[in-house]
């Protein structure tokens, strides 16, 4: 975990980003999979647990839906991506669009050292030199791949390029959800690519 100023997060409001067509089953099982990626690249960046997760949700009033450790772990557990089917639950529409508040929410607060690891991903590659070699992303990089290894279904078997490869994507798509209309942003990124 990196030492980090936390930038203070405005409260984004449930009615910043609407549901005209409400997604599909097939379309939320991808929504649920983005989702629960994103928190892994927050966890694995900031250090961002559990607590922090349920620390939001009080925060933007949204607790009734995430109440506990308990509630966030099935909602998580609810990625088609995850290993093993215990407490494995649907996720809603509603229950969705509380995973893109308290993800943006978190962005936000954290969104100096996002800014820095991009800005030091810039650099790298203008110097064509490779990601690992700056200690903040070499660490992340290690943590959000150690993690995924650990808990997807396919951790085995996915390249370590792969994964390098999703982690940095996940790393710059944060920065623009820790932006303002971070919440719709995302909403919208989510709804776009489970069709």
């Amino acid at each position: 975990m990196h030492p980090s100023v936390k930038t203070p997060a405005s409260v984004p409001k449930w009615e910043e980003f609407t549901v005209t067509d409400a997604p599909q089953p097939a379309q939320l099982d991808n929504i649920k999979a983005q989702l629960d990626l994103i928190l892994l690249a927050l966890e694995a960046l900031a250090g961002i647990g559990s607590e922090a997760m349920l620390k939001a949700a009080v925060d933007l009033k949204i607790e009734s839906m995430v109440a506990d450790r308990v509630a966030l772990w099935r909602l998580r557990q609810s990625s088609p991506l995850r290993k093993g089917q215990g407490g494995r639950k649907k996720l809603d529409v509603e229950e969705a669009r509380a995973l893109v508040l308290i993800s943006c929410y978190l962005a936000k607060q954290n969104q100096e050292l996002i800014r820095r690891a991009v800005g030091l991903l810039e650099q790298l590659a203008e110097q064509n030199r490779q990601p690992h070699q700056a200690a903040l992303i070499g660490d992340y990089l290690d943590t959000f791949c150690n993690t995924y290894q650990e808990r997807m279904e396919d951790g085995e078997s996915v390249s370590p390029d792969t994964l390098t490869h999703l982690a940095l994507k996940l790393l710059i798509d944060l920065l623009f959800y820790s932006g303002p209309g971070g919440s719709r942003r995302l909403w919208l990124a989510l709804l776009d690519r489970s069709r």
